[in-house]
């Protein structure tokens, strides 16, 4: 069975965007949509006082503005500032050196704009846990299928001949699964496990980004990005009892 995942690209992301990654076999960054306040431009990492934010600054753009079509705002220094950070707090994981280097092969790449930057950062992320080795990967705006919300994901999943579109819980507020089925699609939606790892500042949490696991276990974090899926019937079942 063939899968497809859709996913707006974001800025070095935590665990779960690359346990849906593992389950593709055609992985689409969803890149010519709105861009929307949230995960696209930011992530979180640890400090001895909880967690904090990672912030890509964007160069002024109107509402409508594509995620494709931004630009950084280079003027802040931000690229060595993100690294100096995580120098400072991940200091003393076993693993640090790794991290690092996955950082600086992106940040220090300055012709690298922002989609592209979150892009290859993703990337280079998923070549370092062997999650690359039989992955189609695609650019929505590549495909040129058109279509709004639950259409143009179904649009999106057929192109590409998929048989099972596998995605996160938000989704379930808007697609319309009965079309999907009768498209012979499959819908899931992820059951995040949150393994829990070594982390240098307790309590755990899983949503910090995935360097964070990087720093921590090295290539053998690999073992952590294992979540499964549920058919998206149990999904709806059990968010209507909640």
């Amino acid at each position: 069975m063939s899968t497809v995942v859709i996913s707006q690209p974001m800025y070095f992301p935590w665990v779960g965007m690359f346990e849906q990654w593992r389950l593709a076999d055609d992985f689409v960054f969803f890149d010519d949509v709105q861009f929307a306040r949230g995960f696209i431009n930011r992530v979180q990492y640890k400090t001895p006082d909880g967690s904090a934010w990672l912030t890509v600054p964007l160069r002024q753009h109107g509402r409508e503005a594509r995620i494709c079509d931004l630009q950084c705002a280079e003027e802040s220094g931000w690229r060595d500032k993100h690294l100096r950070t995580l120098a400072l707090t991940l200091a003393g994981t076993p693993h640090m050196h790794d991290a690092l280097g996955l950082a600086e092969a992106v940040l220090l790449r300055r012709d690298l704009g922002f989609c592209d930057l979150l892009i290859e950062g993703m990337q280079t992320v998923a070549q370092y846990f062997g999650l690359l080795e039989g992955k189609r990967l695609h650019r929505s705006s590549q495909l040129a299928v058109e279509g709004r919300k639950s259409a143009l994901i179904q649009g999106l999943v057929a192109h590409l001949g998929g048989e099972r579109y596998v995605t996160g819980m938000g989704a379930l507020n808007y697609l319309d699964h009965d079309a999907f089925e009768c498209a012979g699609i499959e819908v899931c939606y992820m059951d995040y496990r949150k393994r829990e790892y070594p982390q240098k500042f307790p309590p755990f949490t899983p949503y910090v980004s995935v360097l964070d696991l990087v720093a921590n276990c090295g290539r053998d974090g690999r073992t952590f990005i294992e979540s499964g899926v549920t058919h998206w019937r149990q999904a709806l079942a059990a968010r209507d009892q909640a």
